[in-house]
């Protein structure tokens, strides 16, 4: 996990790369949101800043910021949506329903990595996983899950 605090800048030269304009703005829009972005609101985001920015710059730099762990990407129902990395690792519960979106602490997903990585002598380097499912209201409500 990327300490929020830390310099991007610095943390990118350390790792060989320039913090362009470009990758600033685009980073900016996806953390400013505080929640779940699609490439179209970044670009919508930026756009409205830097109209030369092109949907390819976004989507090669989106991409490359999930590599160097800045922001998570999760793909749902056919989209892609990105969030900025936070101070904690923190899980999503995913509605298949309604398509609610719950965050859970890493706490009660750290224990099942720890088995995971004494077991099968595995190192687990993931700090966002989305498990999908059915809230209680959907599921309260007797609705059927879309596959």
């Amino acid at each position: 996990m990327l300490d929020p605090h830390i310099d991007f800048a610095t943390h990118l030269h350390a790792q060989g790369y320039r913090f362009t304009p470009q990758r600033q703005l685009i980073l900016d829009a996806v953390r400013q949101t505080g929640e779940h972005v699609t490439p179209e609101q970044v670009y919508v985001a930026v756009h409205q800043q830097q109209p030369v920015i092109s949907r390819a710059t976004i989507y090669r730099t989106l991409d490359f910021l999930c590599k160097q762990r800045l922001i998570h990407a999760m793909h749902w129902a056919g989209q892609m949506y990105y969030e900025a990395v936070g101070e904690e690792p923190h899980h999503h519960l995913i509605c298949r329903m309604c398509g609610a979106i719950d965050q859970i602490d890493h706490v009660l997903l750290s224990d099942l990595f720890q088995v995971i990585e004494q077991k099968h002598r595995f190192t687990i380097d993931m700090d966002h996983v989305a498990l999908f499912g059915v809230c209680q209201r959907c599921a309260r409500g007797g609705k059927k899950v879309k596959k």
